[in-house]
């Protein structure tokens, strides 16, 4: 064994070659070579494909801000005659920005808001003036407004932008009363935007078709793991598909808003009036989807109940949670191409039909539960392809 002296200098042998200059363009290293790791940058997250197809997606919102802009600086320039007429395409952009995805009311409110912050602000401007303290106290104003009445992210940026304008900016002399020009710029950019978001709006069914399909083919996961569960009688994979099941929660929150949402946009612009029976579908089913991902909660929770006591699954009762997930995945397709639900009313009666049959004569407590909750969510998904409560009620009576 080497003395502690000896390690000692040795380690000092290396400290000092890796502190030695280079000698003409060599590097001296130490006794143990350690080789020289190249510098790699971060790989982006997006790729410039991923942006791209992006900007394809966000055309409507392009074609939105592009003509409304256009449009509003033309009417207050070349018809009102108003010579800075800034606050109008300005106006135009904070509307179209901060109304996506709001209800009616709301939206009429920003329109509104908009140009009477600016009379507002340009008429504060006529009483202190216009300076430094000026911009700032006003900046400050709109921004705390702003904030009250919800608006927030790229909206709010431009709103403190128009502060700025209103304050910094020195209307144009002979060019009238500013406080009404721009006033009137600024309603009339909030109502071009308006008008694009009726006339250009988004595909209502297309958005609530995708976070609905989401959710059924998450629910129809959790299903067939619940089956895969019994199958192998695994409890940590039942707890799998509990830890699923209540993940789904925000996603059905969201859901729900988007119902909300596209319900406004189906009532508000004529172009998407034809899609009203096909979206009051989907709207209809939100509730008894909430039913259906509840019972699924259930349903998990009492298999995961009933493998960690060791008690043995019934001995279809997988069969017919396998029949249920299938029938999720049919009525999912139904419902995207507005069809009849025939075929995934028939899958649900049979999912039901094999829960019931398949409990012994002697239960227990969680294979009962079990076969309740596939008969429940059967009924849910019933409900949300139209069935009524006495057709429900028929066609699950198995006794």
């Amino acid at each position: 064994m080497r003395s502690w002296s000896s390690r000692a200098s040795s380690w000092s042998a290396d400290c000092c070659a890796d502190h030695a200059e280079p000698d003409a363009g060599r590097l001296v290293s130490s006794s143990r070579d350690v080789p020289l790791r190249r510098i790699r940058l971060r790989r982006p997250e997006v790729s410039l494909e991923d942006r791209l197809r992006l900007v394809r997606k966000r055309w409507r919102l392009l074609l939105r801000l592009s003509v409304s802009t256009a449009l509003a600086f033309f009417i207050s320039t070349h018809l009102l005659g108003h010579s800075q007429a800034f606050f109008a395409p300005i106006s135009a952009v904070i509307v179209i920005v901060a109304g996506a995805g709001v209800r009616a009311r709301t939206l009429f409110e920003l329109v509104c808001g908009v140009a009477l912050g600016v009379l507002v602000g340009e008429i504060l401007i006529l009483t202190i003036g216009r300076g430094t303290w000026q911009i700032a106290l006003v900046v400050v104003l709109t921004v705390v407004i702003s904030t009250l009445v919800g608006i927030k992210g790229l909206a709010l940026t431009q709103a403190a932008n128009s502060a700025v304008l209103l304050a910094a900016v020195v209307p144009a002399a002979n060019a009238g009363n500013p406080a009404v020009t721009r006033f009137l710029d600024a309603f009339i950019g909030g109502c071009c935007g308006l008008a694009m978001i009726l006339l250009v709006p988004r595909n209502p069914v297309r958005d609530i078709d995708t976070e609905t399909q989401e959710l059924l083919r998450r629910l129809s996961a959790v299903l067939s793991r619940c089956a895969e569960a019994m199958r192998l009688a695994d409890a940590d994979l039942a707890e799998k598909a509990l830890a699923e099941a209540r993940a789904m929660q925000p996603d059905l929150q969201a859901l729900e808003s988007t119902a909300v949402n596209v319900t406004e946009i189906a009532k508000m612009s004529p172009m998407r009036w034809k899609q009203r029976d096909h979206l009051d579908l989907y709207v209809g089913a939100v509730r008894d989807l909430d039913n259906a991902i509840r019972d699924a909660r259930v349903l998990a929770r009492r298999t995961s109940a009933m493998l960690r006591h060791g008690e043995a699954a019934p001995a279809d009762m997988h069969l017919a949670i396998d029949c249920l997930a299938r029938a999720v995945e049919i009525f999912a397709d139904d419902l995207s191409e507005h069809d009849d639900f025939a075929e995934a009313r028939e899958q649900l009666v049979e999912a039901a039909r094999i829960a019931v049959t398949a409990l012994p004569a002697a239960m227990t407590m969680n294979s009962a539960a079990i076969a309740a909750q596939v008969r429940s969510l059967a009924a849910d998904l019933l409900y949300a392809s139209g069935a009524t409560r006495d057709e429900i009620d028929h066609s699950l009576d198995f006794d």
